[in-house]
């Protein structure tokens, strides 16, 4: 837009850019009025700074782009009008999935409201129109606007797994968008973006430009950790979390539920380890009926639900509940009273892991169970005279890392007789055990030149992997650490392409030593919003950092707006700040 003063007159000249539009269009009556006047001489040089301040705050505005970036998007600078009094949703004639679909009618509703954030008047209001043969999902009767989706399967009543597709194209033209995606999965990821493309200008008004976009993710996996053990989170805590993390396109979360402080789950099987190893048996525990709560939430996002069980290590808890399950440690020939990782040595062992894993494996429908396998201190086994002969028995010597090998080998046996495909963290890798070759491999430590040489080392032996080593965001620094997460480059590891073929995607975890519900959210986001755009989107367009700041600032206010108490990345405001809880 260029604007001049002549002989007392404003003279507006439209000038191509990507975030003018060609015309003056937000709020065209007072525009016009104001115009009219000046054209008639009534108004001098004051009515002048008048009309260039209104075009200033009129809105030449756009949305200022889609996080995470999409794989290919045009953007014409042609807008047009939204009106929450006359849009709706509706299925394409050749959809798959129609109305009464439960994951496309809720999302329906879910992001009307997040494109009309200010829509206050009168109830939503959802209903099929009769005399409509392709099932539209109305919000008025007028329709100025339609949203169409159609999707080549429908998998409504499922959830999302490992091979689900996240693709979908999105073209939106004059009163209408069209959304095409080969599940509703992608379908969910092809909202998410239209509701960042709409936009309002200063007078309230939503709009939205002329875009076409295909897009999908880079790698399948793209998860959030965290961590409910060390500090117990509110069930609405990890609902918020599952709306943000739906907001930036993860799609899995990782449910580290239980650990060494406490044991949250509540067990149908075994109600004493959650009675006697949870913070608080009755407070600070999650139901079943809270397990499936989460798995709903999640589900309805196309968000898959990991949960992780980790043993032998990190079961303290565990031992409350459940006696004979740890290894009692000594001190010479004498029990000290204390007790190390889970006994190995012990067929009892075994067949409480068999029984625990079998309700775990109905109670989470994914097809993926972590088992931990990390951090194992060998002190209270080489302590044990009961678990020194078992080793002897079994020829393993003083090899302790063989007698962890034996029982993690058990314990993956235990979850693929139960059709489950298990993750376990590195050190199962690091320790040579003999695990099947769909065993996932979960990287959790050391500096870039070792995560990289793990991965080689990882993938050359023809196992899938993880990557969550750089992204370990509850480590916090002054500043804008944001860019540490943004410029991770997954793949930069000496392989070949079929190697890296087998890096299936990365996860931001959120340990919980110092985090509880207070400071999660604050935490995690936008930082891991860093994160979810390397995951998602092509390497080469989003590897300046400089280049995501103004998008990533937009994005963040868009969280804040939508509830999400995402901390500032530098100094700035939001249009519209945060109101509080």
């Amino acid at each position: 837009m260029i604007l001049s003063v002549s002989c007392g007159l404003c003279h507006v000249t439209p000038a191509p850019d990507r975030n003018s539009c060609p015309t003056v269009s937000a709020g065209e009556k007072a525009e016009i009025g104001v115009m009219s006047a000046v054209r008639s001489g009534q108004h001098t040089r004051p009515m002048c700074f008048l009309l260039l301040l209104m075009i200033l705050q009129l809105g030449l505005h756009t949305a200022e782009g889609v996080w995470p970036l999409p794989q290919t998007l045009i953007s014409s600078t042609e807008r047009f009008p939204l009106s929450p009094q006359a849009f709706y949703f509706g299925y394409g004639s050749q959809s798959a999935a129609r109305q009464g679909c439960s994951v496309l009618d809720a999302a329906f509703k879910r992001y009307f409201y997040l494109i009309f954030p200010d829509y206050t008047s009168g109830r939503w209001n959802l209903f099929s129109d009769k005399n409509e043969k392709d099932g539209t999902l109305r919000f008025s009767v007028d329709k100025q606007f339609t949203v169409e989706v159609s999707v080549d399967h429908d998998d409504c009543d499922g959830y999302p797994n490992e091979s689900s597709s996240e693709r979908y194209n999105l073209s939106v033209f004059s009163g209408r968008a069209s959304l095409k995606a080969v599940t509703v999965w992608g379908a969910l990821r092809g909202l998410e973006t239209f509701s960042q493309l709409v936009y309002q200008d200063d007078f309230g008004s939503y709009f939205v430009n002329k875009t076409d976009i295909e897009d999908f993710p880079r790698f399948q996996f793209r998860g959030i950790l965290l961590d409910t053990s060390r500090h117990y989170l509110p069930v609405q805590a990890i609902l918020k979390t599952l709306d943000a993390m739906a907001y930036s396109k993860f799609n899995v979360f990782h449910w580290h539920i239980v650990d060494d402080p406490s044991f949250p789950y509540q067990s149908r099987t075994f109600p004493d380890l959650s009675s006697k190893g949870a913070f608080h048996p009755m407070t600070h525990i999650y139901t079943q009926s809270d397990v499936r709560r989460v798995i709903s939430h999640a589900r309805m996002r196309g968000i898959r639900v990991l949960p992780e069980f980790d043993s032998p290590g990190h079961t303290k808890s565990w031992g409350k509940g459940q006696p004979d399950l740890l290894t009692p440690c000594y001190k010479g020939d004498i029990p000290s009273g204390t007790f190390g990782p889970v006994n190995p040595a012990l067929p009892s062992t075994y067949q409480f892991m068999a029984t625990l894993f079998k309700e775990v494996s109905v109670v989470f429908p994914d097809s993926f169970i972590h088992l931990g396998g990390d951090e194992v201190n060998f002190s209270c086994w080489k302590s044990n005279p009961y678990v020194r002969a078992f080793m002897q028995k079994m020829g393993f010597g003083s090899d302790f890392t063989k007698l962890e090998a034996f029982y993690m080998e058990n314990i993956i046996n235990i979850t693929s007789a139960l059709n489950k495909t298990s993750i376990v963290w590195q050190d199962v890798f690091d320790y040579h055990e003999r695990i099947p070759k769909d065993t996932v491999l979960h990287i959790w430590k050391g500096t870039p030149a070792s995560y990289y040489a793990e991965l080689s080392r990882m993938t050359k032996a023809g196992m899938r992997v993880v990557l969550a080593a750089p992204w370990y965001i509850n480590h916090i620094s002054y500043g804008q650490d944001w860019h540490n997460y943004y410029t991770v480059q997954p793949l930069n590891f000496s392989g070949t392409e079929e190697q890296k073929k087998l890096v299936i995607g990365g996860e931001v975890c959120m340990w919980g030593e110092y985090v509880d519900a207070t400071n999660l959210t604050p935490r995690l986001w936008p930082r891991a919003s860093a994160a979810a755009e390397r995951l998602w989107s092509d390497e080469k367009q989003t590897s300046n950092v400089d280049k995501a700041f103004p998008r990533l600032q937009d994005f963040r206010c868009k969280l804040v707006r939508r509830g999400i108490q995402a901390e500032p990345l530098y100094v700035g405001h939001c249009k519209q700040e945060y109101q509080g809880v």
